[in-house]
């Protein structure tokens, strides 16, 4: 296990955000995050709240843009967040679009050959990362939950329903939620997983949700000014799916009038969703 290298540290609401880099052999390349810690954290390990960006995204979007800092500050929990793919690693076509490679991991663990070695953004969230902080850093790792946005909403989603033991709860703004019938997904999987269409339903929230039997306690928002809405994010099929399985008491999806894809949006409705993952990891 790889140590920690400090980059940055800066005093906010009370408590530090830190800038950390670290070799991780999940991606086979140095990787940063930032993490949040309040106050609380300077005494005792605290609950933390794990943050999936979206494309072209990295570490610091979320921290800096999103408000979050001041409501995770009142409920002492701690925010953690990722990269989105890895990073300075030289592979053919790696930068060719924004909807792909660099920036656009999708949160899978690629099979494709030239693509295996370092895109493993699953493991690495799910397992290296929190095996990282839990032992370097206050974090209670008993006391976790998982949010994400667009990209990194769909990463969060799939990741919950592949993983509902290690979390308390669940949240999402504009979540990729059917990524196996949008183009974004279409591409993305095909390029890291290749033409077998059944493996990709292993990354795909509306088709992990047929399988499972868990408990959700799910918050998503998505804008319906969303220019992704009609042919990206596919919200209606996961409300209708929801719906259909008979679990719509274990999901909140609602649809906020006039709202786009942006961080004005998401900064918006971050403290309904701080309180939402608040009110579990308190649990």
């Amino acid at each position: 296990m790889m140590s920690l290298k400090e980059i940055s540290r800066n005093k906010a609401f009370g408590g530090q955000v830190i800038k950390y880099e670290h070799h991780s052999n999940e991606l086979d390349c140095d990787i940063k995050f930032n993490v949040y810690l309040p106050k609380e954290a300077d005494s005792a390990p605290v609950p933390a709240i794990y943050f999936l960006s979206g494309l072209t995204c990295n570490e610091d979007n979320f921290i800096q843009k999103s408000g979050a800092l001041v409501e995770a500050a009142k409920h002492g929990i701690a925010l953690i967040a990722p990269d989105t793919s890895p990073r300075g690693v030289s592979i053919q076509g790696d930068s060719d679009s924004w909807d792909f490679g660099t920036g656009a991991g999708f949160y899978v663990d690629a099979t494709e050959p030239s693509w295996a070695k370092h895109y493993r953004m699953y493991s690495y969230v799910v397992h290296e990362l929190p095996a990282l902080i839990n032992k370097s850093l206050p974090i209670d790792g008993s006391k976790v939950s998982i949010m994400g946005h667009s990209m990194g909403g769909h990463g969060a989603l799939t990741i919950f329903l592949k993983n509902s033991a290690n979390y308390q709860s669940v949240s999402a703004f504009s979540p990729i939620a059917n990524p196996i019938n949008c183009q974004w997904g279409q591409k993305a999987f095909t390029g890291y997983l290749g033409k077998n269409q059944e493996t990709w339903k292993e990354y795909d929230t509306v088709e992990l949700l047929k399988k499972f039997n868990g408990k959700v306690n799910a918050l998503v928002d998505v804008g319906t000014s969303d220019n992704f809405l009609e042919n990206q994010l596919n919200i209606d099929t996961l409300k209708d799916t929801v719906g259909s399985l008979g679990k719509s008491s274990e999901w909140t999806i609602r649809y906020q009038p006039g709202y786009d894809h942006s961080y004005f949006f998401i900064s918006t409705f971050i403290a309904d969703h701080i309180i939402h993952h608040a009110k579990a990891l308190k649990q």
